[in-house]
């Protein structure tokens, strides 16, 4: 008799549908200050969403729990889940001039292999145009322990993206469509 049972993996966690991308960089891998090249993308969790944030909060310390003895290194014992850097930050302390981050918290998940990008419907997204900072999805995160270079702490590792709809784009810049919305040339070349 098969075992259809799955095991969840505690430190895994799929965020809400009301999750926003901000930095989304999930195309190409870019190097940051000439380290390996990632994926990346900034997740701002509405604090309403209670739900995705007490997930988060529990990978976190599932993470620092599976972690101890790499966090412990070379010392008698690991530092505090308090003591350390977590990835679950808080977006009105942090970001207090950008209103995207306003009421929400914010995780940045990274990568160095390309996370899978389907729409709400599970079909693949091939058009790069249909992603970008300030669409709304789900996201498939997992957290681990690292302790690398005398920096102790838990990182958010990203797996898959689901867009769910549309949203403002971030970053000021406007669409195309948004610019040539009109017909109104009146001020080409005068």
């Amino acid at each position: 008799m098969a075992n259809n049972t799955k095991i969840a993996n505690p430190m895994k966690v799929i965020t809400g549908k009301d999750t926003r991308w901000s930095y989304a960089n999930v195309w190409e891998a870019k190097s940051i200050n000439g380290g390996t090249p990632k994926f990346s993308v900034s997740l701002i969790i509405p604090k309403s969403d209670t739900v995705t944030v007490g997930k988060i909060k529990a990978a976190i310390q599932a993470a620092y729990e599976e972690g101890q003895a790499k966090l412990k290194g070379n010392g008698r014992s690991a530092p505090t889940l308090t003591a350390l850097k977590t990835p679950l930050r808080d977006g009105d302390a942090e970001r207090p001039d950008d209103p995207a981050y306003a009421g929400s918290y914010f995780v940045n998940a990274n990568s160095t292999t390309a996370p899978g990008i389907v729409d709400a419907d599970r079909n693949p997204i091939l058009t790069r145009s249909e992603v970008y900072s300030g669409v709304y999805g789900r996201a498939s995160i997992n957290f681990y322990a690292f302790n690398s270079n005398g920096n102790k702490g838990i990182a958010c590792g990203l797996n898959n993206l689901q867009k769910i709809r549309d949203g403002e784009p971030l970053g000021g810049k406007a669409s195309a469509e948004s610019d040539f919305a009109t017909d109104d040339d009146d001020d080409f070349l005068s």
